[in-house]
């Protein structure tokens, strides 16, 4: 009873095409391939209820991305419970655009700039959609394969420590939108006491706003002989060290993979990233020691791949020290269970006053030529930064008249129990004090947050910024980057909480199902 399938699958999804990358105000196409862009599928089931893991090395899951592997998975898999599909992005800024090609419609509430909209004559861009279509194929086929590859097996679990994400918000002792030559506009120019990747070496510079989070969940999986097939490892971090890339690329997780793999063979490896909404993994006062640690460790590396390498090296260590004593409780058979619901969280309302200052600044940038000299990166550099401007202050304005009849967003929700861990999804960028309230108050020994969940429909991503971050102000903690307000991640809060305790007060396997089976080292 309770006994564990266990079914692994990858793909690489990565594309030759000059394809859009998403995660910039600015479109970058694409020049070849850094690095393996995946997508990777773990089916876990023990015959009462299943869960079916995808990561993508993606920024954000948009554009009824989920909705097409469900109907895939579903035309693949007859039967298959495809709302069970749990699929996140590891926010890496280097993967293909799976976006809609075309322009701004409310049904395509988007802020960035897409295909259909920006002037790109002199440049090759390939159809976003038709890699969303490719890439939803390929992430059904993983599934469909892991479902069907499932066996009996067993999980371990613990936690180790690695330093990757370090706070990403700098607080000042002024507002620096009171500074004499402040840009107030719809990208950056939203600043209060706050700054994302504001300057330290400034006299006004007093702290950061968050502190940082340096646990890693870690969840392995291992056949019947005892050997190590795969791992869930859950670091509060998004991959964005190459964020200016243009190459594709899977970020430090490549790195990650490369480091694991070298020390344990080719298993499988799933990332997930818990909330990190205000953090990343960039060194923001202490950037001349690390140049120094970086030119001594690495040699001519690039700072940021350095930083990729280093990262990489942490997480490995920590993966090689969490094995050694996790696998020492490898469980064959565990309670299973897995609930998807739809939560209401209330919305950070658009004031009357941002309306108008929304309406006066869509008028503005309308009225802005694009823009026609120059070479054909050049203009399209600033055309797209100028739409995606646009298309900030008009999806304020539909947020307005929206929020008029539906003053809450819904959100779905994971919640699942596997033996004495539980994972947690939701679709932000989230702060990471939200995690640490699910985290403290869980019944569980361990509890797995993973942002970035894809939605049903065209949405996804946005950051849910604490109440701190909204006094502070600043990118991701402004009208244009907050669909919820901080009420409403209090209410994601309880409600995954109240989730955890339903999943956890559940009648109890018999003892012999929950054993420990001490597979052969």
């Amino acid at each position: 009873m309770n006994e564990l399938l266990i079914g692994w699958a990858t793909r690489d999804v990565s594309t030759g095409k000059p394809i859009n990358i998403p995660g910039q105000f600015h479109m970058r196409i694409s020049q070849g391939i850094l690095d393996p862009v995946t997508v990777t599928a773990l089916v876990i089931d023990n015959g009462s209820d299943v869960v079916i893991f995808i990561s993508a090395d993606l920024v954000v899951i948009r554009s009824g991305l989920l909705d097409e592997v469900r109907a895939a998975v579903a035309a693949r898999c007859p039967g298959l419970p495809v709302s069970k599909i749990l699929m996140n992005a590891t926010h890496a800024h280097t993967g293909p655009s799976h976006y809609a090609d075309g322009g701004w419609t409310p049904a395509n509430n988007t802020s960035t700039a897409l295909t259909g909209e920006v002037p790109h004559d002199g440049i090759e861009i390939a159809s976003s959609n038709e890699y969303r279509h490719y890439l939803a194929a390929q992430a059904a086929d993983a599934v469909a394969e892991a479902y069907t590859r499932r066996a009996p097996g067993g999980v371990a679990h613990g936690y180790g420590f690695a330093v990757v994400a370090h706070s990403r918000r700098v607080v000042y002792f002024d507002d620096v939108s009171q500074r004499p030559g402040a840009i107030k506009n719809s990208t950056h120019g939203v600043n209060g006491h706050a700054v994302m990747y504001g300057n330290t070496n400034d006299e006004q510079f007093s702290h950061y706003e968050a502190g940082a989070d340096h646990f890693v969940n870690l969840l392995y999986t291992f056949d019947t002989a005892g050997r190590l097939t795969g791992a869930i490892v859950n670091v509060p971090c998004p991959s964005q060290n190459s964020e200016a890339e243009y190459r594709l690329s899977a970020d430090y997780w490549h790195d990650v993979r490369v480091a694991i793999r070298r020390r344990h063979g080719d298993i499988f490896l799933l990332p997930q990233c818990a909330a990190g909404g205000d953090l990343s993994p960039r060194i923001l006062h202490y950037k001349q020691a690390q140049s120094r640690r970086f030119k001594l460790k690495y040699g001519a590396e690039t700072t940021e791949m350095a930083a990729r390498k280093d990262i990489a090296e942490r997480i490995a260590a920590a993966f090689d020290e969490v094995l050694e004593w996790a696998a020492k409780d490898i469980r064959t058979a565990l309670p299973l269970s897995h609930v998807v619901r739809t939560v209401p969280l209330s919305r950070r309302l658009i004031t009357d006053a941002e309306a108008e200052q929304a309406r006066q600044g869509l008028a503005e940038l309308e009225a802005k030529a694009f823009k026609t000299d120059g070479t054909p990166q050049e203009r399209l550099r600033a055309n797209s930064v100028l739409v995606a401007g646009r298309n900030r202050y008009r999806r304020v304005l539909a947020r307005y008249e929206l929020q008029k009849t539906e003053p809450h967003l819904p959100m779905e929700m994971h919640v699942l129990r596997l033996g004495d861990v539980a994972f947690a999804s939701n679709r932000f960028e989230l702060y990471m004090d939200y995690q640490h309230r699910i985290q403290a108050r869980s019944p569980f020994e361990q509890t797995f947050v993973i942002q970035l969940a894809g939605q049903p429909g065209d949405d996804g991503g946005t950051y849910l910024c604490t109440e701190r971050g909204a006094w502070g102000r600043g990118y991701s903690a402004s009208m244009f980057c907050n669909l919820v307000s901080p009420q409403g991640g209090q209410e994601l809060v309880e409600a995954t909480l109240r989730a955890l305790h339903e999943v956890h007060g559940q009648a109890a396997a018999p003892a012999a199902a929950k054993a420990t089976q001490n597979l052969p080292a």
